[in-house]
């Protein structure tokens, strides 16, 4: 009797143990600037966001990329775009080019750890030339969204064609993308929620131009019908516009604030909150009518406002959260910890630039040190940011090389290389073998293709998906 008394007891406790994966859940925001949430003290209405930053751990210092393709790419690898031909634009409409299919995506490698389920919604913008590149041939289950950046939120088209595709189909969903989106997250979380652990990837389009919002979330923001909308030439289509493009942007940031508020509420629900690791970041600085808050510079830049994202990390089961730490980590960084969450031994062949920052979430370690190269002639590490003129963005219009020190000096106002010359030399010769890295093939000039190109019929891959 008391060893069946003991069995008894043991099998919740097995099943337990079979379940302690959590379940995981990145929120990916296109385009949103440091100065577009609530918790940076922005003016726009994003109370799930804040929400989320009060109970999560605010990474203060997290960095991306400053375009979106790029980001896209090292976050699901792990990876310096630079390694795979990706750093200077995105993936235009009419590329062929798609990240390299050598590559190891983050829903690969978690199948292997028993992640049945593993979902894209939203913008994938990583290669759509050709099959090999669909997201479902690389790792994920499901595709709910779009392939190009910059579709319209209503119509769900990208030069003229429907950009919409439920896995290998074309959806004929109507309504808001961003909505559709929260939605499909809701439902996938709902389903897969029996067959625990999961991965989702909710790859917001929002706020990314073109800007449009529902009237129902312009009106939060003062629109008023009897005066005209923007418009961004005289040809422009002036639907589904506010008053100006900055209530027009923050309306779409509210809206997407609903969503994930939606999807935060789901796990709640199905009382899964506990054992979800959620990542909410911006795959970039501020885009068209976005702020940088403090910050210096916008998208496109490697000024602290084109590359150091919004971000939170929340997972009540692993680590302590109502906190912010200033370590600094990025976007290469995610799938690195994600396998060590995941308890991953066999890692890629490719070795990650980044590094596992569960150490630092748990509290084991205080920070690290570690170089984060942010492309084109610049690094930072926790203590220091070099601005190379030699390799340099010209957007980010350099005028001398330039070195901030970053505990005193976040917002980069003043240079100071004339008193740090040793620390200068020295991150110049970290700098050196990054600023050297070169793929075999290159994404061309986001222009080389334009002319005349004919988008395919709904976006379908060489005609036909399957």
């Amino acid at each position: 009797m008391k060893r069946l008394v003991c069995f008894l007891i043991m099998i919740p406790l097995l099943g337990c143990g079979q379940a302690k994966k959590p379940n995981i859940i990145i929120i990916l925001a296109d385009d949103l600037g440091w100065g577009d949430v609530g918790f940076h003290g922005s003016e726009i209405m994003t109370p799930n966001i804040d929400q989320l930053a009060k109970e999560g751990v605010i990474l203060n210092r997290f960095y991306t990329a400053s375009i979106c393709s790029p980001t896209r790419a090292g976050l699901l690898t792990g990876r310096y775009p630079d390694r795979f031909g990706l750093r200077e634009t995105v993936i235009p409409p009419w590329s062929d080019f798609g990240v390299d299919t050598n590559e190891v995506f983050i829903p690969q490698i978690l199948e292997k750890a028993g992640y049945k389920n593993r979902a894209i919604l939203g913008k994938w913008h990583l290669g759509h030339s050709m099959l090999p590149y669909h997201p479902l041939k690389r790792g994920f289950t499901h595709f709910y969204g779009h392939f190009n950046g910059a579709i319209d939120y209503f119509t769900h088209k990208r030069e003229g064609e429907l950009d919409w595709h439920n896995d290998y189909e074309s959806s004929y969903d109507k309504g808001y993308a961003t909505d559709l989106i929260s939605e499909e997250a809701v439902k996938c979380i709902q389903k897969y929620s029996k067959e625990s652990p999961f991965f989702l990837y909710v790859a917001f389009n929002a706020p990314h131009s073109p800007l449009q919002a529902k009237k129902v979330d312009l009106l939060r923001y003062g629109f008023d019908e009897t005066k005209p909308v923007f418009a961004d030439n005289e040809n422009a289509d002036k639907s589904h516009k506010g008053n100006t493009k900055r209530q027009t942007y923050a309306a779409m940031v509210s809206n997407m604030d609903d969503g994930i508020g939606k999807i935060l509420q789901v796990l709640k629900e199905l009382k899964i909150e506990d054992n979800t690791i959620v990542l909410f970041q911006s795959d970039n600085g501020a885009g068209e009518a976005a702020s940088s808050g403090e910050l210096r510079g916008h998208k496109y830049q490697e000024w602290e406002g084109g590359v150091r994202a919004p971000a939170i990390i929340k997972w009540p089961n692993g680590f302590k959260g109502s906190r912010q730490i200033e370590q600094v980590m990025g976007y290469i960084d995610v799938m690195p910890t994600l396998c060590e969450v995941a308890g991953i031994k066999d890692m890629p062949k490719n070795p990650f630039d980044g590094s596992s920052m569960l150490p630092i979430l748990k509290g084991k370690k205080y920070q690290t040190d570690r170089n984060l190269y942010l492309g084109n002639g610049a690094m930072v590490n926790n203590n220091w940011k070099l601005l190379l003129m030699s390799g340099a963005n010209p957007r980010t219009k350099l005028k001398e090389d330039m070195l901030f020190d970053m505990a005193s000096d976040l917002v980069e106002k003043n240079n100071v290389l004339a008193d740090n010359m040793k620390i200068y030399t020295d991150l110049k010769e970290i700098i050196k073998p990054f600023e050297f890295i070169k793929a075999s093939k290159q994404v061309p000039p986001k222009e080389e293709g334009q002319k005349g190109f004919k988008a395919p019929k709904e976006w379908k891959i060489n005609g036909s998906l399957k």
